[in-house]
């Protein structure tokens, strides 16, 4: 997938089942062994020298990712995600987690309170977004859980199928190149129809 956006391609879909973002560089945990997101914004800076900014939209707080570039300048992780108080991994993912070293500043998390719906979701989603865009990245990568959706059995977030439509369209309004991985998702009745939904937001089809 990174590949094909390195090669031209504006969006590309990674299927990747387990998910990976709970993945730390000497830990595994929440179903994930290999960190897909880190993998590839490290690829892709490594490969152009380039910026990339990571947003993690999934349920839960990307403790992986956020750990393996909280020191670092060139990789901006965001993420929008249950408040740890009540969800997993219930140690990181709060508001004054902002990064450290070369990467203060490059590190914002976005708690979100009990049954948050589509225009609460999209509120943060869209100032998320203008972080992303002062931040300057080359390329974003999106870690894409659909574990928000309001029948998920693993969230208590409200958002739903036409909700998914819309953060793919604000996401696309970032006019960057863009590699999608699939992360959480757990209402196994929906989730098929949620990923295309997200995706034929952001212009994909």
């Amino acid at each position: 997938a990174a590949g094909w956006v390195l090669g031209g391609e504006p969006v590309a879909y990674g299927l990747c089942r387990p998910p990976g973002h709970h993945a730390a560089r000497a830990a595994y945990g929440g179903y994930c062994f290999f960190n897909n997101a880190a993998i590839v914004a490290a690829h892709v800076v490594a490969t152009t020298g380039g910026r990339v900014s990571v947003l993690d939209v999934d349920y839960h707080h990307g403790n992986g990712t956020q750990q393996i570039f909280y020191e670092r300048g060139d990789v901006q992780f965001v993420s929008i995600h249950g408040d740890p108080e009540r969800a997993y991994p219930y140690i990181t993912g709060f508001r004054d987690e902002t990064g450290a070293g070369p990467g203060l500043g490059a590190t914002s998390n976005y708690p979100m309170p009990e049954d948050a719906d589509d225009g609460e979701y999209l509120a943060a989603l869209s100032a998320a977004c203008d972080e992303i865009d002062v931040f300057g990245p080359d390329v974003v990568v999106v870690s894409l859980g659909l574990d928000t959706y309001f029948d998920d059995p693993m969230c208590d977030l409200s958002v739903t199928a036409d909700g998914f439509q819309d953060c793919g369209a604000v996401v696309r309004q970032l006019g960057r190149p863009t590699v999608v991985l699939q992360e959480g998702g757990y209402a196994d009745h929906a989730l098929g129809d949620n990923v295309r939904r997200w995706l034929y937001g952001i212009g994909t089809d």
